[in-house]
């Protein structure tokens, strides 16, 4: 067992907390860069996607070298304009080229995959891709409801075995009221904010664009913000942007180790920050297969969403070995009437003991103004390694 020794609180500020892990996913039908205006400017999409600063966008209505768009990879032109990746996928054949959908991303997706989709009116496709933590798929589905319906069982079929939480953005070409929109939130999560209108976008009157959440693995993420951005020349329909608060790794939720402060009367306290807002808890016993939960609680309601942690164990004995370690759950979302939470990590046992009544001598050490030194601190505590002391005074801080 490592024992953690008392009162390191004094250097713990010197390091900067870990920021907070955001996404935001986007989705617009460009209308091939053709405005309402009828100027086609691959610069005003552009300016429309860098304003908004998303992760991913899924992008509708795209050509791909036709005459119509002087033989131009519209995709990549705007890629280029938002320094972005541009990943293709055609749908059909078009005036001298191809014509569907596309992705533009900030990260390269470990894989990608593309599916046709049926369409009676024009063929229609999908695109998987891949990332470290969540998977984005891009479609642009039929305006005939019956190739909605095959369309959307394909997609459950594709999506049923991912353990990532998976993302479904696009032009559903239809309302929020329709069969088929109830249909699909069996399944999904609406994330926009259906009430908000993006066709035609001079006077939006109907909410065709979506992005939703797959609910099998809507966990380890949780929504912070929603909208329809207020864009109404570049296109026909008006883009969509969903900010997400993602979950931390469980290995990157500690930012220290648990220290001890205040071995008074029958009790002491256990500290530690962590990197994310949390929910914790401290399990201590003599055994550690017979464990005790503390919590902190004030005015019947549990201390939480915060970085830094503090605990008080009561009721101990004197002279008793206890073993303990912290555990935090991070929390996505603290609001009166839902909480969102994310991975959960524990720490390694430790072990202290309170000073016996009839302890007569004890070993301490004092460290006298270090005033946030790390690197004198950090040579101090190696000339002290192989002492047993029994606390530290930090003095002077």
């Amino acid at each position: 067992m490592k024992k953690i020794l008392l009162l390191l609180a004094a250097v713990l500020l010197i390091f900067p907390l870990q920021a907070q892990h955001t996404l935001k996913l986007m989705s617009y039908n460009i209308k091939n860069a053709n405005g309402m205006d009828n100027v086609c400017s691959f610069q005003r999409i552009a300016n429309v996607i860098n304003n908004a600063a998303p992760d991913v966008v899924a992008i509708q209505e795209a050509d791909s070298m036709t005459n119509r768009s002087g033989r131009k990879y519209v995709l990549g032109e705007i890629a280029e304009r938002t320094q972005m990746y541009a990943y293709f996928a055609p749908a059909i054949d078009y005036d001298g080229g191809k014509y569907g959908i596309g992705l533009l991303t900030k990260q390269i997706p470990l894989r990608l995959q593309t599916v046709s989709l049926p369409g009676r009116e024009e063929a229609r496709a999908l695109i998987l891709a891949e990332f470290e933590d969540y998977v984005y798929c891009c479609t642009h589905l039929s305006l005939t409801e019956g190739d909605r319906m095959k369309s959307l069982e394909i997609i459950k079929q594709l999506t049923a075995s991912c353990k990532k939480p998976l993302f479904l953005a696009g032009d559903m070409n239809d309302v929020p009221e329709s069969g088929f929109i109830k249909e699909l939130q069996k399944d999904f999560q609406l994330l926009t904010n259906a009430g908000q209108r993006t066709f035609p976008s001079p006077e939006p009157e109907e909410t065709l664009d979506y992005i939703v959440a797959l609910k099998s693995t809507a966990n380890g993420f949780a929504r912070i913000a929603a909208r329809v951005l207020d864009e109404p020349v570049a296109s026909d329909h008006r883009p969509v942007l969903v900010e997400l608060r993602t979950a931390e790794k469980a290995d990157k939720i500690f930012r220290t180790k648990p220290y001890l402060q205040n071995p008074t009367g029958n009790g002491i306290t256990v500290m530690w920050e962590t990197t994310v807002p949390s929910y914790c808890w401290v399990e201590y016993g003599t055994d550690t297969t017979q464990l005790k939960r503390a919590r902190t609680i004030v005015d019947g309601q549990v201390v939480c969403n915060d970085y830094l942690h503090k605990i008080r164990l009561e009721d101990l004995q004197p002279g008793t070995k206890y073993y303990y370690r912290v555990c935090s759950q991070e929390i996505l979302l603290y609001q009166a009437y839902k909480k969102v939470f994310g991975n959960t990590t524990r720490s390694d046992f430790s072990e202290f003991t309170l000073p016996s009544p009839d302890t007569d001598s004890f070993t301490a050490i004092v460290f006298n103004d270090l005033h946030q030194h790390k690197q004198t601190f950090r040579a101090l505590c190696k000339q002290v390694q192989h002492i047993g002391y029994d606390f530290v005074v930090f003095n002077g801080d």
